[in-house]
């Protein structure tokens, strides 16, 4: 076998992979950065009779929000619950 042929293979696969992972690493920052900005926006809009939907799939409208990061929501007439307002994932329009 000839070693300098399988060396140079090697690194050529090494400097691929590597390109290849700080692609990656760039659309996924970018993809964050997306998110925070929507997320922050959906925190900063909350209003008492927003309808909300949350992280798990439940649907509700704003009753009261606290100052300790709580809010209260009404998911059926009459049920309501307390919730930290950061599992907010958007507000319906």
């Amino acid at each position: 076998m000839n070693w300098e042929v399988i060396l140079w293979t090697c690194i050529t696969i090494s400097v691929l992979l590597l390109i290849c992972g700080i692609v990656i690493i760039i659309f996924s920052t970018v993809n964050m950065k997306k998110r925070r900005e929507i997320v922050s926006e959906v925190h900063t809009t909350l209003k008492v009779g927003s309808k909300v939907i949350f992280a798990g799939g439940l649907y509700g409208r704003v009753v009261k929000i606290s100052k300790d990061d709580t809010i209260d929501v009404e998911i059926s007439k009459g049920n309501i619950v307390k919730a930290s307002r950061y599992s907010i994932q958007s507000i319906e329009k």
